[in-house]
C-alpha cells in the first residue's frame, strides 16, 4: 500500500498534479475490484484515522489564530454560502436523475465540503499559504467541514430512520463551544507548556512529543463530543502554530505526514468500483456532478468574497474548488448505512478526484497570470526572493 501509494503520487507530481489524486488511484488499482490485494481490516481503517489527523495537524500549525480571526467574518461568509449552493445542487440533481430523498440528501452533503488538506498543499505549493487571500480559504474550509459534519449528522439521522433535533444542536452547540474554546483559551494555556523550561527537558524532543499529545488528545475529545477527529486535530495545530517554528514542530511532523497521510487516501481510493463507470448513465451522472460541484463553490464562495475584488473572489472560488476527505467521509458512511450504493459513491469519488485535479493548474494561472492581486502578487514575490 505505501508503496504503490508513493510511486503513484510521484507520478502525480512529475506532472504538475497533487500526489494526494495519485494516492487515491493507487487504492482504487489496490482495492477489490482490481488486483484485490487489500482485504478489509480494522488495523487498515485505524492506520488511515490516524493519517488523516496528522495531516489536518499538519495544516493547522501552518495557521496563526490571529490571522485566522482577522479574515473571520469573510470565511464565514464564503463558508455558508458555498455550502448552501453545492447542497442545493447536489440535491436536486440526485433527485432529478430519480433517486430518494435521502440519498439526495447524502449527495448534497457530501458536495459541501471542501478539503482543507488538499487546498493547503495546493497553496503551500504556491507559496501563497500565509497571504490574505489563503487565510480566506483555509478559514472557510475549516468552517465547512465543521457546518458539513453538522449536515452529516441530519442526514445520518435520516439515512437510520430517524432524526433528533436536540442531538443536532448539541453537536451545534458543542462544536462552537470547542472551537471558541482552544483559539481564546487554549493558546494561552500553551503558552504555559511550551514555555523556556521545556528546553531544559532531557529529551530534545520533548515539545514535539507534548505537540502530539496535544493533537491526539484534542482528537480523542472532538470524537467524544460527536465531531470528527479531524476538527480536533487542526484546532490542535492551529494553537500551536504560534510555537512551529521555535521548536521545528512542522520539520519534525514531516516524517509521520510522509508516512501516515497516504493510507488514508488509498483507504478512501480502494471502495471505488471502477465497472460502475462501464454504464453511461453513470458516467455522464458523475461528469454533471462535477460540473455542479464547481459551479456551486465558484458562485457561492465567490459571492462571498466579493468584497476582496473580482480577482480575489475569483481565486476565493477556485481554490475553494476541491473536495476531499470530509465529502469522502460522508459518502462512505452513506454507503455503510446502506442508503446510497456503490453506484452515488463511486460517482462522489469521481467528482472528489475531477475536483482536486481541476484546481491546481487554475490556480495557478490566475496567481501568476494576475500579480496585481493585493497581498498574493507581493506574497509571491517575497517568497521567490527568500534563499533556498
Amino acid at each position: 500500500m505505501f508503496a504503490v501509494a508513493k510511486i503513484m503520487g510521484e507520478l502525480f507530481e512529475r506532472i504538475r498534479q497533487p500526489a494526494v489524486v495519485g494516492e487515491i488511484l493507487a487504492g482504487v488499482i489496490l482495492g477489490p475490484y482490481i488486483f484485490n490485494m487489500i482485504g478489509p481490516s480494522h488495523f487498515y481503517t485505524v492506520l488511515a484515522e490516524i493519517g488523516v489527523i496528522i495531516l489536518l495537524f499538519t495544516v493547522g500549525l501552518h495557521i496563526k489564530t490571529d490571522e485566522m480571526l482577522k479574515v473571520g467574518p469573510i470565511s464565514l461568509v464564503v463558508a455558508v454560502l458555498g455550502i448552501i449552493i453545492p447542497f442545493i445542487f447536489g440535491y436536486l440533481y440526485t433527485r432529478i436523475i430519480a433517486h430518494s430523498t435521502v440519498e439526495a440528501m447524502f449527495i448534497g452533503a457530501a458536495m459541501v465540503a471542501t478539503s482543507v488538506g488538499i487546498t493547503a498543499r495546493v497553496l503551500a505549493d504556491l507559496r501563497i499559504l500565509e497571504a490574505k487571500v489563503s487565510r480566506v480559504i483555509i478559514g472557510a474550509a475549516v468552517i465547512d467541514d465543521i457546518i458539513g459534519l453538522i449536515v452529516l449528522a441530519v442526514v445520518s439521522g435520516l439515512g437510520k430512520g430517524a432524526i433528533s433535533y436536540i442531538k443536532i444542536g448539541l453537536v451545534l452547540f458543542e462544536a462552537v463551544v470547542f472551537v471558541i474554546f482552544l483559539i481564546f483559551v487554549g493558546r494561552r494555556v500553551m503558552y504555559r507548556f511550551f514555555s523556556p523550561r521545556l528546553v531544559a527537558l532531557k529529551s530534545r524532543n520533548a515539545p514535539f512529543a507534548l505537540a502530539i499529545l496535544i493533537c491526539l488528545g484534542l482528537s480523542a475529545v472532538a470524537s467524544y463530543i460527536d465531531l470528527a477527529a479531524i476538527v480536533g486535530a487542526f484546532m490542535a495545530g492551529m494553537i500551536l502554530a504560534e510555537f512551529n517554528i521555535k521548536f521545528r514542530l512542522s520539520a519534525k511532523t514531516e516524517s509521520l505526514y510522509d508516512f501516515l497521510v497516504p493510507f488514508f487516501f488509498v483507504m478512501m481510493g480502494k471502495q471505488v468500483d471502477l465497472s460502475i463507470f462501464t454504464h453511461p448513465s453513470v458516467i455522464g451522472a458523475a461528469l454533471i456532478l462535477t460540473l455542479f460541484a464547481v459551479l456551486g463553490k465558484l458562485l457561492g464562495c465567490g459571492l462571498g468574497a466579493i468584497t476582496l475584488g473580482w480577482k480575489q473572489a475569483s481565486l476565493v472560488g477556485v481554490g475553494m474548488v476541491p473536495r476531499g476527505e470530509v465529502g469522502l467521509i460522508i459518502a462512505s458512511i452513506g454507503l455503510s448505512l446502506g442508503v446510497i450504493g456503490n453506484d452515488l459513491y463511486s460517482v462522489v469519488v469521481f467528482m472528489v478526484i475531477a475536483t482536486t485535479l481541476l484546481t491546481p493548474p487554475v490556480l495557478r494561472s490566475i496567481i501568476y497570470r494576475t500579480p496585481e492581486l493585493k497581498g498574493v502578487g507581493e506574497e509571491i514575490e517575497e517568497k521567490t526572493e527568500e534563499p533556498e
